[in-house]
């Protein structure tokens, strides 16, 4: 066991954890077919997987609610500020701190909350050097890498609630889901080179975008599978240097 949630002081106590796992999530509407809490249910089931792969890895409470702003148009949203949720970080992380654990992973769910992990994040580094931080932001944007060519049939499967999210969640919680809901609403007017800052009902109707009609929960497992492996991975890979991110001068000196 070693989800902080379910477990006593003496359980987490003999536990020895030495790292942590926090999913970072949201609640707001994921068209009409998926679940309001997506992303934070998303990130939590990666986060118990990679911490069952992962010794001494402990299990944060997920974070619930996120930066939702830019999706208030449709119902459910509920968000926090900017600052709160920087705050709500920086916080969780603190304790994690204070409680003599130094290395964390943030596993993020949610677009609205990759700027305020990156500055939480970089607060806590000025006060705490000694913390090493780890993140995966943007899993759907590394499942679209991850997963074999012409696994997704439209715009690499992205989306709000899209083709790839749409699969995962199939995969991982098909009983909170209404498939029949789906829609397709790709934005065609996007630039290709500049990024556009956009309120959600600017860029769909339903709620959702991308195509979550050709989701299906195989798709999903495929994804999920391929991204706890890399973390595990990529969390082994630190391991093996105590998260010291040092390296070694270039061969080439300079004439």
């Amino acid at each position: 066991m070693n989800e902080l949630l379910k477990m006593t002081a003496h359980q987490i106590k003999e536990g020895k954890f030495d790292k942590v796992i926090l999913a970072i999530g949201s609640c707001e509407a994921h068209g009409q077919h998926l679940a309001e809490g997506c992303d934070t249910i998303v990130s939590y089931e990666l986060s118990k997987q990679v911490a069952d792969r992962v010794p001494g890895m402990l299990v944060l409470p997920p974070i619930t609610v996120g930066y939702s702003g830019h999706y208030d148009t449709f119902p459910f949203t509920l968000t926090f500020d900017y600052e709160t949720m920087i705050h709500v970080i920086y916080d969780i992380v603190e304790s994690v701190l204070r409680n003599g654990i130094n290395k964390i992973f943030l596993m993020n769910g949610h677009d609205g909350n990759i700027a305020p992990i990156e500055i939480a994040a970089r607060k806590i580094k000025e006060k705490y050097p000694d913390a090493r931080i780890a993140s995966l932001p943007e899993w759907w944007v590394i499942a679209g890498k991850l997963v074999p060519e012409g696994t997704f049939k439209v715009w690499n499967g992205l989306g709000h609630a899209g083709e790839g999210e749409s699969s995962i969640a199939y995969h991982l919680f098909p009983q909170w889901c209404e498939p029949d809901q789906a829609t397709c609403v790709v934005p065609d007017h996007l630039p290709e080179h500049v990024d556009i800052k956009w309120d959600f009902a600017e860029i769909t109707d339903t709620a959702q975008t991308g195509d979550a009609t050709i989701a299906t929960a195989e798709k999903g497992k495929l994804m999920n599978d391929c991204l706890v492996d890399a973390v595990v991975k990529d969390i082994e890979e630190l391991e093996k240097t105590g998260w010291n991110y040092n390296t070694s001068h270039c061969a080439t000196k300079l004439k």
